[in-house]
């Protein structure tokens, strides 16, 4: 039998709450999601003026960075011709993400969730995604 520490919704609030805060510094509404140590979905918000598009971006980084517990930006960086992990991005019926702004949610060193963030550049969708695990911690 396991015992398995994951997210809960006043988790995921937490972390929406400090990527939404980092977004509005920014001036970039974005799309967050939360997702549990399996990749489920518990939280999403897209803010006032995020991308449509990016719903379904978001959600997928978070699944990627806590279902493979790895940043998207890292698969980015393998996925690349000639690294390692090349055409992994077709991977899970095109979800496993590369492009930044998917991490995993680490506690204890355990993966317990993740967060994915999309509507800005890659680096913005990061800084976002960071400011929301930074405010997590120190809730």
């Amino acid at each position: 039998m396991m015992t398995v520490t994951r997210l809960d919704l006043e988790d995921a609030g937490k972390l929406l709450a400090g990527a939404r805060a980092k977004a509005t510094e920014i001036g970039v509404p974005m799309c967050i999601a939360i997702t549990d140590e399996s990749g489920n979905l518990i939280a999403f918000e897209r803010m006032d003026g995020g991308k449509v598009t990016s719903i379904t971006i978001a959600i997928d980084k978070s699944f990627t960075a806590s279902g493979a517990k790895k940043a998207t930006h890292e698969y980015g960086e393998a996925s690349q011709p000639g690294a390692p992990a090349y055409g992994i991005g077709s991977a899970i019926s095109g979800r496993l993400m590369v492009v930044g702004g998917g991490l995993p949610v680490v506690v204890d060193g355990a993966v317990v969730g993740g967060i994915g963030v999309s509507s800005g550049t890659p680096a913005q969708d990061r800084d976002v995604a960071e400011a929301g695990i930074a405010a997590f911690l120190s809730a």
